[in-house]
């Protein structure tokens, strides 16, 4: 059976000392029902990192760069990401995507490098208001994961999670329904049996669409909702809490 996780996605967001009170939040109310995931800002992760050293609650980047090292500037490797504690790397955001136009090939090959480095990638996928009114999200989302299994073949996904993101219901209140939900995250899982079952089976499959502490219940009950990437709702200790308490 496969265990739910609850990943925070802190983006570009809080100081130091916030990051330092968060975590101290999210350690304490910790209901153990959930794995934990904190992904913060890159130059707060080694003090994170230290502060979960203990703890059962991961550690993860927001992003890796898809190059292992050299002239890159600007860049972190995932032997970096390593060794500042990290065990998952967020690959292919919607934001990286639309805002600085990360192609599904340049996605993949980060992926690989998570892969390589020994980190658990968390591929996000999903489609865009327009696409999602065109009706073509079953489309995009399989164009989206046929780029990682072109590079890195089933096997990639031994250790993956993936994310769905209905772009259209991030940040802006809007949250696609448990059914909506559950049928896009049957058809990734289905997608990857149609390579490898028993893969597919242990894939954890989050939701990170404006999950919060009102919707999470009726999603996370889905049969192949393994969990939630949160955004908003991650940089409050009880809002986040209360989704792991959901799970």
């Amino acid at each position: 059976m496969r265990s739910s996780l609850i990943a925070g996605n802190w983006k570009m967001n809080g100081s130091l000392q916030s990051a330092i009170d968060l975590v101290e939040g999210i350690k304490a109310g910790n209901p153990g029902k959930a794995q934990l995931a904190v992904c913060p800002p890159a130059v707060f992760l080694m003090k994170v990192g230290g502060m979960l050293a203990e703890t059962e609650i991961s550690l993860g980047a927001q992003n890796v760069c898809d190059q292992e090292a050299g002239a890159f500037t600007g860049e972190i490797s995932a032997s970096m990401l390593k060794e500042c504690g990290c065990r998952y790397a967020i690959v292919g955001h919607s934001e990286r995507r639309s805002h600085y136009l990360e192609s599904d090939q340049l996605i993949a090959a980060r992926f690989a490098m998570a892969v390589s480095a020994g980190l658990n990638p968390i591929l996000c996928v999903g489609e865009t208001l327009y696409e999602h009114e065109q009706g073509v999200t079953e489309a995009i989302v399989a164009k989206q994961i046929d780029a990682v299994l072109e590079l890195c073949g089933i096997a990639g996904f031994a250790e993956a999670v993936i994310a769905y993101e209905p772009v259209w219901a991030i940040g802006t209140g809007l949250v696609a329904s448990p059914d909506k939900a559950q049928a896009i995250h049957e058809f990734i899982r289905g997608k990857l049996a149609a390579s490898d079952g028993d893969i597919a089976q242990r894939v954890q499959i989050l939701y990170g669409g404006s999950m919060n502490p009102a919707n999470a219940a009726d999603l996370l009950s889905q049969p192949d909702i393994d969990g939630g990437l949160i955004g908003g709702a991650s940089l409050k200790a009880d809002d986040f809490l209360a989704i792991a308490q959901s799970a």
